[in-house]
């Protein structure tokens, strides 16, 4: 066992008290201390059982809108997001209905309008070389160089090597055109996505 200097013996004095006045002060560690309290279960909140019981401004609300025909109810939900200012978000696919409720035809032809999207023209292309003829390589090869900037010729003969690879990202139809036509002149296979 360690003696303890006599500056070690004050300092255990003075903690003593102090610590004895901390636990004194902390319910929690009392109990958690105490030999009498060991095995006892402190005391929770009581659980509310009782069913909650809504205003009648609520339940009259609650009970017209559950009278209502599907197609009200779309009107009514588009209403109030523009009343609340709420931004349209997804909608739930039409096959997951719950089982057991039934969906007015209408409605449903009504909400599946609304799901279908525009299809809108691509804008922006990737040009891909996926095969090179090899009589051709190294007409490939300068050619993927003067395409892609700050490419040296090791680089586009790595790059030539290891297809399929995207050559240009992110480029209008023309330019992407442009591009493939190049490279296919080249002896390279092109493909636009």
């Amino acid at each position: 066992m360690q003696s303890v200097s006599p500056l070690g013996r004050v300092c255990l004095r003075l903690w003593n008290p102090y610590r004895q006045r901390l636990l004194g002060l902390c319910p929690v560690r009392m109990v958690r201390m105490s030999c009498e309290r060991k095995n006892e279960v402190l005391a929770s909140a009581p659980l509310d059982s009782a069913p909650k019981q809504y205003p009648p401004k609520i339940q009259q609300l609650v009970n017209e809108i559950a009278g209502l025909t599907l197609l009200e109810i779309v009107e009514l939900n588009d209403l109030l997001k523009k009343t609340l200012k709420i931004e349209n978000m997804g909608m739930m696919p039409m096959g997951a209905v719950m089982p057991g409720s039934s969906a007015h035809p209408a409605a449903q032809q009504a909400v599946e309008e609304e799901d279908i999207p525009e299809k809108k023209e691509k804008s922006l292309f990737i040009v891909k070389l996926t095969e090179l003829n090899a009589a051709d390589k190294v007409k490939l090869i300068k050619e993927v160089k003067n395409c892609m900037q700050g490419l040296n010729l090791v680089q586009a003969k790595k790059l030539v090597e290891s297809l399929p690879q995207e050559i240009v990202t992110n480029v209008s139809k023309a330019e992407a055109e442009k591009v493939k036509a190049a490279l296919e002149a080249a002896g390279g296979k092109v493909v636009l996505e």
